[in-house]
């Protein structure tokens, strides 16, 4: 069993920053074996894919919403992955969820929440106009 714990949401003006962290935990964890993922959900919205970062880290991937705005990262020496968020608008609010996929060696995109084993808690961004 995998633990993720998401931090550094927060409220924010329209145009500005956030970095968001999400660090993993497990008796044993190869957290180098995991493909990770962020999500956010809205109120009143379903869960909507974010970022994608393979294994390695060799492979990422964005949705147009936020390509060019946001850059995934990790840190497997530290078990932690990392969302940057830049030039943030109003309808980047939300709850941000990191997940957690077992995938050693592959770098397939994963972008649908079936896809992943294991999710945090979430962490709210709130963005002011």
């Amino acid at each position: 069993q995998v633990q993720l714990v998401e931090s550094g949401g927060g409220l924010v003006q329209a145009g500005g920053s956030l970095r968001l962290s999400c660090a993993a935990s497990a008796s044993g964890l190869s957290f180098s074996q995991y493909a990770m993922g962020w999500f956010r959900q809205a109120p009143g919205k379903e869960r909507e894919f974010v970022a994608f970062i393979s294994w390695s880290g060799s492979n990422t991937y964005y949705p147009d919403s936020v390509k060019g705005r946001f850059t995934i990262s990790r840190d497997n020496a530290k078990n932690t992955v990392f969302l940057q968020m830049n030039a943030l608008k109003p309808e980047d609010a939300a709850i941000y969820y990191c997940a957690a996929a077992f995938r050693p060696h592959t770098v397939a995109v994963l972008f649908t929440s079936p896809d992943y084993e294991y999710w945090g808690q979430g962490t709210p961004v709130t963005v002011s106009s």
